[in-house]
């Protein structure tokens, strides 16, 4: 599907790519290179780029929260991917500064730079969870995106990542995974480098419009609890937490008095409720990613004895 779509671009294009100290971003960011573009990556340091700097032409140091850091960032670019965005809430730094701020003041510089196309990664499904922070802020930026005048755009909308459902590795390796509800909901997560081809290709595909995408792999809650005790050890001990309880007593008192976590489970609440299953897309596969996962695992603790 996406492969099909009119390619506008030529070899040795300049592409930024903001959050390329992420998850997502690092896949983007390599992907972007094979296919023989430019890469002008932002980073506040280099050093958070890890195995991906290899792959980047132009380091930027700046900081998305800071438009000031960011002076001539767009200079010379042709398209924007941005993944930036808050995935677990840690500093003091809150969705609306770097979802919503730090992606307008990007989705600012770019017009002024006259930069052809902007790439935002938002989530599926958006409607559903818009009332937390999170999905809330991220949407505000997507709607400034669509309103620009003199620049082409598109939103790509992932159903997960599969770095998400490590989660559920860490619980089966405690010997138990809590799932929502009676962990029949389905959803197809996607691997980072499988949603990095997508955002590669929508550098060239169709102007102005959305693209949602998912995995090769649709699964229940229960059967991703399964895959990860197969990883992991041990025999599956899978056990359900009733949806009321959570929308009726668990989540109210957080909004109130831990809003950080309310925020992602307040999501993965919804979509334990109504699923996420988009088009797919991509060949990696869960159980392989929570392989490497749990040999990474061993690696640093092996590292860390010698």
């Amino acid at each position: 599907l996406w492969a099909a779509m009119a390619d506008t671009t030529k070899p040795g294009q300049l592409v930024l790519v903001a959050g390329a100290t992420g998850y997502l971003g690092k896949f983007i960011v390599r992907e972007c290179k094979s296919r023989g573009f430019r890469v002008r990556a932002l980073a506040r340091t280099e050093s958070k780029l890890g195995w991906a700097r290899e792959f980047v032409d132009d380091v930027f140091v700046g900081e998305a929260t800071k438009p000031s850091s960011l002076t001539g960032i767009c200079d010379g670019v042709d398209a924007v991917i941005t993944c930036l965005g808050i995935t677990r809430q840690t500093d003091n730094v809150t969705y609306e500064d770097v979802d919503y701020k730090a992606n307008c003041a990007l989705l600012s510089l770019a017009l002024k730079a006259k930069v052809r196309r902007f790439v935002f990664v938002s989530v599926f499904k958006a409607e559903r969870t818009e009332f937390t922070d999170m999905v809330g802020a991220r949407e505000r930026a997507v709607k400034e995106l669509k309103a620009a005048d003199g620049i082409e755009w598109v939103v790509i909308r992932p159903t997960g990542f599969f770095a998400d459902m490590k989660e559920f590795l860490d619980m089966a390796i405690t010997g138990r995974v809590w799932m929502l509800g009676d962990g029949s909901s389905q959803l197809n997560p996607i691997h980072g480098a499988d949603l990095a081809e997508v955002c590669a290709d929508a550098i060239g595909g169709k102007a102005d419009e959305e693209l949602c995408v998912g995995g090769p792999q649709v699964v229940s809650q229960r059967e991703i609890g399964e895959i990860a005790f197969q990883v992991a050890g041990g025999k599956p001990a899978c056990t359900g937490v009733p949806i009321w309880t959570m929308t009726r007593i668990v989540l109210p008192c957080l909004r109130l008095f831990a809003r950080r976590i309310w925020n992602p489970l307040a999501m993965m609440t919804t979509m334990a409720k109504d699923g996420a299953v988009a088009p797919k897309h991509g060949q990696r596969r869960l159980v392989d990613f929570f392989r490497e996962e749990m040999q990474a695992r061993r690696q640093t603790q092996d590292d860390n004895l010698k």
